[in-house]
C-alpha cells in the first residue's frame, strides 16, 4: 500500500504483499440446530411466515383511535388478536403487512362498527380475552387466525365491507 509523501520510509524496507493463510476454512453449511433444510415448513399451527411483519404493530396502533370496544374487551387484546390475522393475509400475497390487511381483520370481528351484533361481540370478548399475553394464549390467537377462511382474506377491503352485515358469520368462517 502506498504511503503519503510525508511519511518517512527506509528504503531498505521490502514492500508488503498480500500472502495466503496456511490454511483454508471449510466451506459454510447449515449444521446448526435450528436451521431450516429447503423451505419454510407449513403445516396446523406453524404460522405464516413474511416479510416485514413488525411493521403491522405500526399500522395497528395508527388505528387504535377508530376501533370500537365492549366494556368487557381489552383493546391490546383486539390488535394482538387481529395481527395475526392481518399477517396471514399479508403473506398470502407475499409481501410485507399494509394497512388494508389491518382494516380487513378489524372489519370481519366488528370493531369498527359502532353496534356491532351482539352474538359476534360475545364470540369475539370470549375468544380474544387475554391474548395480550402472547406467551400464554398462543394457541389461542393462532385459533382466531386459523378460523378466518383464504376466501375471506383474499377479498379487498371494500368487499368485505360490504358482506359485513349481513355475513359475518361467513367471514368469519362459522
Amino acid at each position: 500500500m502506498a504511503a503519503p509523501k510525508f511519511t518517512t520510509v527506509v528504503p531498505t524496507n521490502e514492500p508488503r504483499a498480500y500472502g495466503s493463510p496456511g490454511h483454508v476454512p471449510a466451506s459454510w453449511s447449515p449444521d446448526r440446530p435450528g436451521e431450516i433444510v429447503g423451505f419454510q415448513p407449513r403445516g396446523e399451527r406453524l404460522g405464516a411466515p413474511g416479510p416485514d411483519q413488525g411493521f403491522a404493530i405500526k399500522i395497528a396502533n395508527s388505528l387504535r383511535s377508530k376501533l370500537r370496544v365492549d366494556g368487557g374487551e381489552n383493546i391490546d387484546d383486539v390488535v394482538q388478536g387481529c395481527l395475526g390475522v392481518a399477517l396471514r393475509r399479508a403473506s398470502l400475497f407475499s409481501r410485507a403487512p399494509v394497512v388494508h390487511d389491518l382494516t380487513i381483520a378489524f372489519t370481519i370481528w366488528g370493531y369498527f362498527d359502532e353496534v356491532p351484533p351482539r352474538d359476534l361481540v360475545v364470540l369475539r370478548t370470549r375468544m380474544f380475552e387475554g391474548l395480550r399475553h402472547v406467551g400464554h394464549h398462543y394457541t389461542e390467537g393462532r385459533e382466531i387466525v386459523d378460523q378466518v377462511p383464504v376466501e375471506t382474506l383474499q377479498m379487498t377491503p371494500a368487499q368485505v365491507a360490504s358482506r359485513y352485515s349481513g355475513d359475518w358469520r361467513e367471514l368469519l368462517g362459522l
